[in-house]
């Protein structure tokens, strides 16, 4: 069997499904959407200033000294609206990126934000009464990656970091303060900054290309980057109308002029026309790669040894027998070494009571031996005290003998 025919048929009057994308669209709407952007770049190089520039908003700014210990990030949301269109928009920015003298680790708490964030989605998908519909959802959607106009080349931290992320988020890079920099040197910069990623392998956003109504725009501006910008709330006169521009001494350098920079072109591709394939390319491509990964970790698999597909409870029964039988064997093998403790526990004392024992026997002979010198002690003394006494006996006898025999010779002569 082929599997089923799929024939075309013509309907015979109107359906209503046409009306799908209206629903779709009203659905949307009622829901709102959500945005999550993460600007990356040294500390003063314009992201606070780029983002009130980009959303037309005055958003909350911390300034930032050079001289934070490690880089933090900051994620601060707002609710805005424009027309019917609610948008909650979420900006994380990096806090004191590259101002450590030592740099080998400042992209790591970056990396770990990321994962973070992909890991509380993760869990929430993973609960028994799951409330997606409602979650907000702080996945990073685009990353702004924000590159001094120094000319020359790009840092290698900026190489590390983009590399470290290229396959967790969607990454934009920029060239940040655009007019410090002539025309020809910015177009030498791009072809450089272009090189330098692809010959490193780093992987940064395309502009899609499967829409035939954006796919003409998409490739031009995929031949533009990195987008080259400039960023100010402040508006000058130029003519007899108010722009966003900078005010030099030389003169004037207007935002929304693309000839003086790339900032339309990057709010046209990142708002009007990308957004929502960034958000889509972080679900189904970084999330899900975070995702398979993250359970191929904990050791579920699709198939089994043989190629034969293995459901997730079959996995988990899997496992969980697996712990068990683990369990078991640690338990058994606490269990012998416990009896050997035991066992080696009883010989020792033994052999401390053997040596005991012996102590106490030589003790005793000892004892028997200094109570027998005593009692021979005793003995002699008892004899040389025996003796003593009839030798002072006899000595009393003789004394009353003489004395008896003296007394009778003073009678004789006193008759």
């Amino acid at each position: 069997s082929l599997g089923p025919v799929l024939r075309p048929l013509s309907l015979a009057g109107h359906v209503g499904f046409d009306s799908l994308p209206d629903q779709l669209v009203n659905k949307s709407i009622c829901q709102g959407f959500c945005f999550n952007i993460l600007c990356i770049g040294e500390t003063g190089i314009g992201k606070s200033t780029l983002m009130d520039t980009l959303f037309n908003t005055n958003f909350e700014n911390f300034e930032s000294s050079h001289f934070e210990p490690q880089v933090k990030l900051r994620a601060q949301t707002y609710d805005l609206h424009e027309s019917n269109v609610r948008l909650r928009l979420t900006v994380v920015n990096t806090v004191g990126f590259g101002d450590q003298m030592n740099k080998q680790e400042s992209y790591q708490p970056v990396v770990d934000y990321i994962d973070r964030q992909f890991e509380s989605f993760l869990q929430e998908e993973l609960k028994i009464k799951r409330s997606l519909h409602n979650y907000h959802d702080s996945r990073v959607h685009a990353c702004l990656y924000f590159i001094s106009p120094s000319g020359h080349s790009l840092k290698s931290l900026d190489l590390v970091t983009m590399k470290k992320l290229d396959s967790k988020v969607n990454i934009i890079p920029v060239i940040a303060k655009a007019d410090t920099i002539s025309k020809s040197e910015l177009h030498k910069f791009k072809i450089k900054i272009m090189s330098e990623l692809v010959s490193n392998g780093v992987q940064i956003y395309q502009f899609p290309l499967d829409d035939e109504t954006v796919a003409k725009v998409n490739t031009a501006m995929n031949g533009h980057l990195p987008f080259a910008v400039v960023g100010s709330t402040e508006e000058v006169s130029v003519g007899n109308k108010m722009v966003k521009a900078r005010q030099y001494p030389w003169g004037v350098v207007q935002v929304e002029n693309e000839s003086h920079c790339d900032f339309v072109k990057l709010r046209e591709m990142l708002i009007c026309i990308n957004m929502e394939d960034l958000r889509e390319q972080t679900h189904t491509h970084h999330y899900e790669l975070y995702r398979r990964c993250k359970l191929e970790e904990m050791g579920f698999q699709d198939t089994d040894p043989e190629c034969k597909p293995v459901s997730l409870q079959q996995t988990y029964e899997a496992k969980r027998q697996e712990f068990l039988v683990e369990l078991q064997k640690r338990e058994d093998e606490m269990r012998q070494m416990f009896v050997q403790r035991v066992k080696l526990k009883e010989s020792e004392l033994k052999e401390d009571e053997r040596e005991l024992q012996s102590r106490f026997e030589q003790l005793k002979r000892l004892h028997a031996d200094e109570k027998s010198a005593l009692e021979e002690k005793k003995r002699l003394l008892d004899e040389d005290q025996s003796s003593f006494g009839k030798r002072r006996a006899a000595a009393q006898l003789l004394q009353a003998q003489s004395l008896t025999a003296n007394g009778k010779k003073d009678k004789d002569r006193k008759k």
